[in-house]
């Protein structure tokens, strides 16, 4: 009836009595000196810093305005007309192309869904237990 106070209690026994096998070298210290200037990622394609990223008036910030990642990475708003450049309403009306369609309800009557029978509702709720051969 005791068993599992047992159990706990010589489990709590052995846990306290146990020792970690990480062990740490020695004590945490910060670096003294660390080396802040950029360097070249070493899986970059060009091996090489962008221009001018290296000269002391360019931060990071001012780099990355001018920075390009699958599109440009500045805040700035395009007026170039490229996407976000105009309303959508400016844009005009929006039509499919012959041959395309927005809504698979659009499509021919062959490629809608086809309606679901309620006894095969009934069967798939059940799991097949009312199916009657």
């Amino acid at each position: 009836m005791f068993a599992t106070k047992v159990l706990r209690a010589s489990a709590a026994a052995a846990h306290a009595e146990r020792t970690p096998m990480i062990k740490f070298l020695g004590k945490r210290s910060v670096p003294t000196n660390i080396d802040h200037t950029p360097h070249v990622h070493p899986a970059s394609p060009t091996k090489e810093l962008p221009k001018d990223f290296t000269s002391s008036s360019t931060s990071f910030s001012s780099y990355r305005q001018q920075a390009q990642q699958h599109g440009p990475l500045g805040r700035s708003r395009p007026v170039d007309g490229s996407i976000g450049g105009h309303s959508g309403h400016s844009l005009g009306p929006v039509t499919p192309a012959k041959g395309e369609y927005f809504d698979r309800n659009e499509l021919p009557a062959r490629f809608h869904r086809t309606p679901i029978d309620l006894s095969e509702i009934d069967a798939i709720e059940t799991g097949g237990a009312t199916l009657v051969c």
